[in-house]
């Protein structure tokens, strides 16, 4: 009697832990579906949605080396291309220097032969923002006149002359082969003593925002990559190229404020965000905005960004003090950057791959970044699926 007892006993104390052990399995995997769906859906989830599943196909062929260099967008140099398509960067960033002597023709010779270089297509960028920062239409073999700034034509002819200056600058930029225009200045300015006023809309923060709205709109519709710039929003900040640039305003100053013109941009589908080199101490007081993980954060979760976040040039003067171990790239890629703007590609590139083999930055995260950009390169036709 006391053996039968003992049995019973036993076999329910097997019953028992064959029934938490189950339990505990199934609750495991459950959360780690849950984990991967949410994984799934953040990369998933956003303005390139229809395109990540050929993304993702794509990355996986991929070698670590393939997938490094599509971070980086590089400082153009035509003699440099041939040697540079053997690293895969990402793409390039001209300046005038670089539009200089030529004309339509061959610079769009020259750039289409760059392409046929590379592996993975190339995102070709320039800066054509009008007035003060113009890398193209200052030379007349691509325009009589260069363009002026759009807070010029908006003053002379309203959105209406606004929009066709810029339906014009998306077809030169397209005739040549450039397929992203670093702009609009999303900046909120209305003081002319402001080292970024001229480059910006020069009225409030609900006026900047339609602009921006409008100016996104008008790239979308002429089918061209724009960017905002200069997030988190520079301010009466000092020119990073040159100085470190403290920015000392309130949270609440950037919520109600700066952020509007880029909310109202994002909300119009503007692919790419380009961040500033400003501390903003009330987010971040130890580093810059390209190296700093909370602002990005406030991109991404604040305003909801699903697009490209690009870092403004990590050779600037500004970031090269707050730079830990010489690794400015791993910071940047860990920040939450999908690309980097560097003159410095090859170095950066190989310290980015030591520090996915020493542990410092996840391949999940390379990997991350470039479905992203790849997606992105799909839905720009940059690339074309196979």
């Amino acid at each position: 009697m006391h053996k039968k007892r003992s049995k019973k006993l036993l076999y329910l104390v097997l019953l028992i832990v064959l029934i938490a052990g189950g339990l505990y399995f199934y609750k495991n995997l459950n959360l780690q579906e849950k984990q991967t769906n949410k994984k799934e859906k953040e990369i998933n989830y956003g303005i390139f949605n229809d395109y990540y599943k050929d993304a993702k196909e794509l990355v996986k062929e991929m070698t670590i080396e393939e997938k490094v260099g599509q971070l980086f967008i590089v400082q153009y140099r035509a003699s440099d291309v041939e040697y540079l398509s053997n690293f895969y960067p990402g793409g390039y960033l001209l300046f005038a220097k670089d539009f200089q002597g030529h004309t339509k023709d061959t610079i769009l010779k020259e750039l289409n032969k760059d392409q046929s270089l590379n592996k993975y297509k190339l995102i070709i960028a320039v800066d054509e923002e009008g007035g003060f920062v113009t890398r193209v239409s200052r030379f007349q073999n691509f325009r009589n006149e260069k363009f002026l700034s759009p807070r010029e034509y908006f003053e002379q002819g309203g959105y209406e002359l606004l929009e066709k200056t810029e339906n014009e600058k998306a077809t030169l930029l397209k005739s040549i082969g450039v397929n992203l225009n670093l702009a609009p200045v999303a900046d909120v300015s209305t003081d002319e003593n402001d080292f970024i006023n001229n480059r910006t809309f020069g009225k409030s923060a609900k006026e900047t925002s339609e602009y921006i709205k409008n100016m996104v709109k008008y790239a979308n519709n002429n089918k061209i990559n724009s960017c905002l710039k200069h997030f988190p929003g520079y301010g009466n900040n000092v020119d990073t190229h040159t100085g470190v640039a403290i920015d000392n305003r309130s949270y609440e100053t950037f919520t109600e404020n700066d952020y509007l013109p880029f909310k109202a941009g994002i909300e119009e589908n503007v692919p790419c965000v380009l961040v500033s080199h400003n501390i903003m101490t009330s987010v971040d007081d130890k580093y810059p905005s390209t190296l700093s993980k909370k602002v990005i954060s406030e991109l991404r979760n604040k305003l909801d960004f699903t697009g490209i976040i690009i870092t403004d040039d990590l050779s600037m003067d500004a970031v090269k003090q707050y730079v830990e171990d010489g690794k400015a790239a791993t910071m940047a890629i860990n920040a939450g950057n999908d690309m980097i703007i560097t003159g410095d590609f090859i170095s950066m590139k190989n310290e980015v791959i030591k520090s996915v083999e020493e542990g410092l930055i996840k391949e999940e995260t390379i990997n991350n970044a470039v479905t992203r950009i790849i997606a992105w390169k799909y839905y720009s036709g940059i690339l074309e699926k196979k």
